[in-house]
């Protein structure tokens, strides 16, 4: 373990079938005007609505609703949120559903009293939030982006073609968040599938980067392996409890920040590629990363190939003996790309739609970034594009 850290996660977790019930003596300590922000009508439909409404009613909560956030939240949702904020003189948002909706409840927390441009200031130069932000809370009911659990806020800027993500401090953090793997159970199977990839995504992030023996790798491999293994056992059978659990729980662990401790820094390119096909695209964000992992994975492995050996020793299972170093490490990719078609996730671009006359601009807008073990030229970008088409 290389370096210094501070670790502060001041999420409470209420993880299991009765977590709903700790939702009451957490807005005892609120204030009394609530925003409830949800995405369409999911919620409506599986009854989550009404019991978390009973319980916002019980606690004698004014609820102000913001409903119809997208999959991938939108800059003017954003912005609509926080005029719904000061109008309403809002004291808590409690966000009921996926990442998407808990990171666009996030940015209405900022933008509520930012002064001057908020996407400018805090999704593009990364200053600090000092001014006031409105408290938020969660109930999770899909998994993946584990923003239950920390302070990332991912938004599309439609106007000007950008997707970018900014991870807040832990002022920004979540007070409490509900786990209760039940309310996955009607997520359907696609929506399941990409955030089960967009978590093994996330930890694949932080395991391709630095060069020491640290803790974090173990706890990564330990990781990788649960969702493997719980993400088929999902897909047999969307109601196996012990599965859904273990997939929630994995996704929180794998994005909650501790397994950025004691490592030499990230890679995140992947998220970047992403990020940018999914402005152009609107995709399912854990799609998109599965169809460009593995193109990814296989241009930048050779700049460190014994951790992709280790990869496909430890997380597949493979017994690379006999096979060169080149040979070890493409066994191990290619273990993630039949697992990736395996559970139906999506394995090239044409499935999202993308069109091959917006591969230029996608590359063109990548932020490249230099935590991982290549850093990556726009060509390059373009390179994994096309080899992901």
């Amino acid at each position: 373990m290389l370096g210094n850290f501070t670790y502060d996660i001041p999420t409470r977790i209420h993880f299991g079938k009765d977590a709903l019930e700790q939702l009451g003596p957490e807005l005892a300590k609120v204030g009394p005007t609530v925003m409830l922000t949800y995405g369409r009508s999911s919620i409506k439909k599986n009854g989550i609505y009404d019991k978390v409404m009973a319980i916002l009613k019980g606690a004698g909560k004014t609820v102000v609703e913001y409903s119809g956030i997208k999959s991938n939240p939108t800059l003017n949702q954003m912005l609509e949120g926080a005029r719904l904020v000061r109008d309403h003189k809002v004291d808590f948002i409690l966000a009921v559903g996926g990442g998407s909706v808990i990171d666009c409840a996030k940015g209405i927390s900022v933008a509520a009293y930012a002064e001057g441009d908020t996407w400018e200031k805090y999704y593009v130069n990364w200053e600090p939030v000092t001014h006031k932000v409105v408290p938020i809370g969660t109930v999770l009911t899909m998994v993946g982006t584990g923003s239950e659990m920390n302070g990332g806020s991912v938004i599309t800027n439609e106007a000007k073609k950008l997707k970018n993500g900014r991870n807040f401090e832990s002022n920004m953090f979540p007070q409490f968040s509900i786990l209760n793997p039940e309310f996955t159970y009607s997520v359907p199977e696609y929506q399941m599938l990409s955030g089960i990839f967009d978590a093994m995504s996330h930890l694949m992030e932080q395991y391709f980067a630095g060069t020491d023996d640290n803790v974090t790798d173990y706890l990564i491999e330990g990781l990788l392996r649960s969702l493997i293994r719980a993400g088929r056992q999902a897909k047999a059978d969307p109601h196996n409890y012990e599965a859904r659990s273990n997939i929630m729980w994995a996704a929180s662990l794998a994005l909650n920040t501790m397994l950025a401790l004691g490592k030499q820094g990230g890679d995140w390119e992947v998220h970047m590629i992403e990020h940018q096909l999914g402005a152009y695209t609107d995709c399912a964000h854990g799609m998109g990363l599965s169809a460009v992992s593995v193109p990814y994975y296989k241009m930048v492995y050779k700049n460190n190939p014994a951790k992709f050996v280790r990869f496909a020793n430890v997380v597949w299972g493979i017994n690379t003996d006999g096979m060169t170093k080149d040979q070890a490490a493409l066994a191990g990719i290619d273990a993630l790309g039949a697992y990736i078609k395996e559970m139906g996730m999506a394995s090239n671009l044409r499935e999202l739609n993308t069109q091959e006359e917006m591969l230029p601009a996608i590359a063109e807008s990548t932020i490249l970034l230099t935590g991982g073990y290549k850093t990556l030229t726009k060509e390059d970008v373009m390179i994994i594009l096309k080899e992901a088409f």
